[in-house]
């Protein structure tokens, strides 16, 4: 017996585009397994997030990546942070991982008004969107094959540790994450 289950059509991608409605259930059902969202509890008004002091200089990231389907992968992050004239930060940062290809990519993030930034990410599809409030900073960027990542980097008190949160979907279903904690080194 053949299980016939009907086709869905996004209707931003025109009608030529059509996913089995298995896909979707496996996607929903599966979604589950990948934690998505931000940790709620970290956030307090105060010390406010400055990514441009924060990631001067040397950074160390410690975290777990978890990619749907797959099992929990370490990823070890060393970044280094210069502020240019202009008052942008290029941090260039060694991504290390157990399993897979380590990489090394570049992100320039700078003020665009009060609590916003913009930039680039070598890694992104399209240019790097920021927002502060309190010790929190959001990031949002698309990525390759349709992906688009949002960030939530909560500073905590004392200003020299960051807890990262990055939840990777497609289709508006988690399909990774990536919980970090980042520590600045110092010099």
């Amino acid at each position: 017996m053949r299980l016939f289950l009907p086709m869905f059509r996004s209707p931003a991608a025109g009608p030529r585009f059509r996913v089995p409605a298995s896909i979707v259930l496996a996607a929903s059902v599966l979604g589950g397994c990948v934690p998505a969202g931000h940790l709620t509890t970290l956030r307090a008004p105060s010390p406010v997030f400055d990514p441009i002091v924060f990631f001067a200089g040397a950074t160390r990231g410690d975290g777990v990546l978890k990619v749907l389907t797959r099992l929990r992968e370490a990823i070890t992050v060393a970044g280094r942070g210069t502020v240019t004239a202009d008052g942008t930060i290029v941090l260039e940062q060694d991504v290390r991982r157990t399993r897979g290809r380590s990489k090394h990519r570049i992100w320039h993030l700078r003020r665009t008004a009060p609590g916003r930034y913009a930039g680039t990410l070598s890694d992104a599809a399209g240019p790097v969107v920021g927002e502060v409030a309190g010790n929190r900073l959001h990031l949002a960027f698309a990525m390759a094959g349709g992906l688009r990542a949002q960030q939530w980097l909560y500073l905590l008190p004392g200003g020299h540790v960051a807890r990262n949160r990055m939840v990777v979907t497609k289709f508006g279903i988690a399909v990774a994450s990536l919980d970090e904690t980042i520590r600045r080194v110092p010099a």
